[in-house]
């Protein structure tokens, strides 16, 4: 009977951890990108398209919000982030280093935090 019950839980368990894992081809995310003009607009987007998995990218100066369509098994939005960290821009867990801010055009550097 114990190993009834101990069989039981076990394939419980497992189905539990399948269902955690399950990653979405089309998960659409909205993080917050600093920037001022065309020229980011296209660094932001090159950065983010630059990042296997990413299927739609597309950045709003007025509202300073990237909109995206990852494919969460290749990716993550962390990689995202990173990826336009690195080409100057803040993001809104991942701010980029000093070296590639001041790397921007003078009409690119927003004002930091």
């Amino acid at each position: 009977m114990k190993k009834l019950f101990l069989l039981l839980f076990v394939m419980l368990f497992s189905v539990t951890i399948q269902a955690q894992e399950k990653k979405k081809k089309n998960a659409k995310y909205e993080i917050e990108v600093k920037g001022n003009c065309d020229m980011c607009k296209k660094r932001i987007e090159k950065a983010a398209f630059g990042v296997s998995g990413v299927k739609f990218a597309e950045w709003h100066d007025h509202h300073q919000d990237l909109h995206l369509i990852i494919d969460e098994n290749k990716c993550s939005i962390d990689d995202v982030r990173k990826a336009v960290a690195k080409s100057g821009h803040d993001t809104d867990k991942v701010k980029a280093k000093d070296e590639d801010y001041k790397g921007l055009h003078d009409c690119c550097q927003y004002d930091r935090e």
